[in-house]
């Protein structure tokens, strides 16, 4: 099994390593044949996954889970949502998940990896230029994201590291941003639920425009050895189905009226209430995910610290599935 342990106590799990084998690069296939254009990632012309994707679905009127108020009585639901991403003041690293655009002649590299068996072993992009979260000395989970912008793949890696001239990680994952193609099931990426990262980070750019258009991803400490499409891969500590599985989506309720927020806080509380929260590892409970971003203002960071997790409520995502195999949706 591989620890999992992040800076600010995000994530403290476990991720079973399964003996899984099958052909590398399973999460690249061709375009959705019903997708549209999602919110461009910042620096390139690449949808973050098509407009019909699981992470963009408007879940305002989906039912509510059954087992909302059991999962929730797991989750600590007497505590505030907390933002793991924005400014550290000088105390190292701004805090968030770093995002590297390259163009598509960028050098690839071999990348040796933990859990070979189930990361797509082909040649990832990394170099002197690749930001990993917390910073390359960093005793956190290093992810690195990389969006290959010629032609909009997106390649992610955890436990990233890089030792005289060789790069090694825990695993990795590649996607095309423009197919709603799953990886294999049972399969890790970077994630525990076997997602991508970067479609479930808040990003600067979309925030400051008040128009975010997907999901956001979060943690919990204690999860359920189960998934739920569209998620691939879990690790749990129980088989009851009383604690939340990966891939399960909360939504904000729409009667929760903050005071005092300004026009961004504003933008993410609308998101969580349209497009909600994505469990997608262990971690302290309530923690969400932004892109690691000099910009992020400490009065917007301290607003969303205000959000009361006991305003969310589970929802059933299962009617929105076309395919086992794939994240679109109907």
């Amino acid at each position: 099994m591989r620890a999992r342990i992040r800076l600010r106590g995000t994530t403290l799990g476990l991720v079973a390593a399964l003996a899984v084998t099958g052909t590398a690069y399973a999460g690249i296939a061709g375009p959705s044949a019903t997708g549209g254009s999602a919110r461009p990632v910042a620096g390139t012309d690449c949808p973050t996954f098509p407009a019909d994707n699981w992470w963009h679905a408007d879940i305002r009127n989906l039912p509510v889970d059954p087992r909302s108020r059991r999962w929730l009585s797991h989750m600590s639901a007497g505590v505030d949502l907390h933002p793991d991403f924005g400014p550290s003041f000088g105390d190292g690293p701004n805090y968030g998940i770093p995002i590297t655009v390259v163009g598509h002649g960028h050098p690839r590299v071999r990348v040796r990896f933990e859990y070979a068996g189930e990361s797509d072993r082909v040649r990832y992009p990394l170099g002197s230029d690749t930001r990993i979260e917390g910073g390359r000395r960093s005793s956190g989970d290093r992810h690195a994201i990389v969006v290959d912008k010629g032609v909009c793949r997106l390649y992610e890696t955890f436990a990233t590291r890089e030792r005289n001239g060789r790069w090694y990680a825990g695993s990795g994952a590649v996607w095309s941003l423009t197919s709603d193609a799953l990886r294999p099931n049972g399969w890790t990426s970077a994630d525990a639920a076997g997602l991508p990262i970067l479609p479930g980070l808040l990003r600067w750019s979309e925030v400051k425009h008040r128009d975010i258009d997907h999901a956001i991803r979060f943690t919990t400490d204690v999860t359920s050895s189960h998934h739920l499409w569209p998620a691939r891969h879990d690790a749990g500590s129980t088989r009851s189905w009383g604690y939340p599985p990966m891939g399960a989506r909360f939504r904000l309720r729409a009667s929760y009226h903050p005071s005092g927020f300004g026009p961004k806080a504003m933008a993410v509380v609308r998101a969580m209430k349209k497009y909600g929260l994505v469990l997608a590892d262990n971690g302290s409970p309530w923690f969400f995910q932004g892109e690691q971003n000099g910009h992020w203002p400490n009065p917007l960071i301290e607003q969303l610290k205000r959000i009361p997790a006991r305003t969310f409520v589970a929802v059933d995502t299962s009617s929105l599935r076309v395919s086992r195999n794939s994240g679109a949706t109907r």
